[in-house]
């Protein structure tokens, strides 16, 4: 069959391309696994399966790789196919063929890249948990005015921000891990879409090529691409969160807040400007997610409404989206994490802006409720009053404050001292009392890393064993192909 040649430039040739760089790996170990499963189920005979071998083991895949494509062919599958021929001549080589279509193979493929793009991801959390576990050790007592609507909220510490980074970093991980297990399944052996009549083993082809089981319903294997989306949506999860992480960093670095520093490896200078230093690598991961994010709402918007089958809008033209996504997202988490590495925080400047704009105000309220038993809505009415007299009135007497702001809403006065009211309304005090089960008080927040740090290592240990288990079934298969 001759091609057209429009069809040829515009869809057969960038598809080879893209399917050299990406699937044809897959392709060569799902060839392997299928024709050991044949042989061992007396599908094919061994000397069949032997002459297959050969002639799999006789392609060069960077020879092919260097492959232009010229239409003689539809696709990779197809070239391929035409090597085998010309080592196993037609006849063996259309045997390999046996019990399968070009639709399993393909929705197998791309389960196998799939799942490699996930655990590349998720090993970039890993990293980027450990340097914010590292960072947040170091400032477990760095007290800073945390912001709500953009305004001065509270004081906390560096510590409890970072951990509330690192705990969403967490679910990131196990969002990833479910969709790594809902990818990790074999749909080879659906063939077309209805499966075989020969006496094919799944569970053998599963277990060769390092997945966890096969996929059942034979229709759904083709038709389905929710296993993409979950981790497409779990990597979008984890952009979106990290960008917004990131805008908080490149603030801190403004010489206006001046909180966070990087190190001179990750920032640039300005062509005119002498004075300038940059934040540019987190510039850089800002960016890098917010394609990643774009990205993975384009497959999202590739796959909707698209019939319920094999159908192209799922297939070739669709995986160097799902591969780009993959990659920016990779790119932006490893940045990050290398660029947190080497930054630091100021803690002076951090301490000495924590009190600025009434953040403690909730603690002098608390304390009234606490020693006098007032109503809340009392106390929060008579802190704010004491703020507003200390704003027309910097230098003015907290406690004379207090005793007018009381005696206005109470209609009798409380009595504290200047010295009382002065660690009431101190940041560190704010932070100490606070030992709320996740609170920022330094006890809390060192249990709270202690527990991360144990999980990080739980997490460390199971990616490990999945990129275990991957290795093992390739060298499984290899085994069994040399067995043959």
């Amino acid at each position: 069959m001759r091609f057209a040649p429009e069809y040829v430039s515009i869809v057969l040739d960038e598809n080879f391309e893209d399917a050299k760089e990406l699937l044809l790996s897959p392709l060569m170990s799902i060839n392997y696994a299928h024709l050991v499963m044949l042989a061992e189920q007396g599908i094919i005979s061994g000397a069949d399966a032997r002459m297959l071998r050969t002639a799999l083991d006789g392609i060069s895949l960077d020879t092919v790789r260097e492959v232009t494509y010229d239409g003689t062919y539809e696709d990779l599958f197809f070239y391929i196919e035409r090597l085998i021929e010309q080592s196993a001549g037609d006849e063996v080589a259309g045997r390999l063929h046996t019990a399968r279509s070009r639709n399993d193979i393909a929705m197998t493929m791309y389960r196998i890249r799939q799942r490699e793009f996930i655990a590349a991801v998720a090993t970039g959390v890993l990293d980027l948990r450990a340097a914010f576990i590292d960072l947040a050790s170091r400032h477990r007592e760095s007290i800073y005015g945390a912001h709500t609507h953009t305004q001065p909220a509270q004081p906390t510490t560096m510590a409890h921000y970072l951990l509330a980074v690192i705990e969403q970093l967490e679910r990131d991980t196990t969002r990833l891990a479910a969709a790594y297990e809902s990818t990790n399944r074999n749909p080879l052996g659906a063939c077309a879409i209805t499966g075989t009549g020969f006496p094919i083993d799944r569970t053998r082809t599963s277990d060769l090529l390092g997945f966890s089981a096969p996929t059942c319903n034979t229709y759904g294997s083709i038709a389905t691409v929710d296993y993409l989306l979950e981790s497409v949506s779990a990597t979008g999860v984890l952009v979106i969160g990290l960008g917004r992480v990131i805008q908080d960093l490149l603030l801190w670095c403004t010489m206006e807040f001046g909180y966070l520093r990087l190190a001179d490896g990750f920032v640039q200078g300005s062509s005119i400007m002498p004075q300038k230093r940059n934040p540019v690598a987190l510039e850089h991961a800002r960016a890098i997610a917010s394609k990643a994010v774009g990205q993975s709402q384009a497959i999202a918007s590739a796959v909707h409404n698209t019939p319920f089958g094999d159908i192209v809008d799922t297939e070739d033209d669709l995986q160097p989206l799902v591969a780009q996504m993959f990659r920016d997202a990779t790119r932006a988490v490893t940045l990050v994490a290398a660029a947190m590495r080497g930054a630091d925080f100021h803690r002076e400047r951090l301490a000495a802006r924590a009190a600025e704009g009434g953040t403690t105000l909730t603690e002098l309220a608390d304390t009234l409720v606490r020693d006098h038993g007032l109503p809340f809505k009392s106390a929060h009415a008579i802190a704010a009053m004491l703020l507003k007299a200390r704003t027309e009135d910097p230098d003015a007497s907290m406690s004379e404050a207090l005793a007018r702001a009381s005696t206005a809403v109470l209609g009798h006065t409380l009595s504290y001292t200047e010295e009382q009211l002065q660690t009431i309304m101190s940041p560190a005090h704010f932070v100490a009392v606070r030992t709320t089960y996740g609170g920022p008080a330094p006890t809390e927040t060192a249990r709270a890393l202690s527990a991360s740090v144990d999980l990080l290592a739980r997490d460390k240990a199971q990616w490990q064993a999945r990129r275990d288990a991957l290795a093992t079934s390739e060298r499984r298969l290899r085994s069994a192909v040399d067995g043959l």
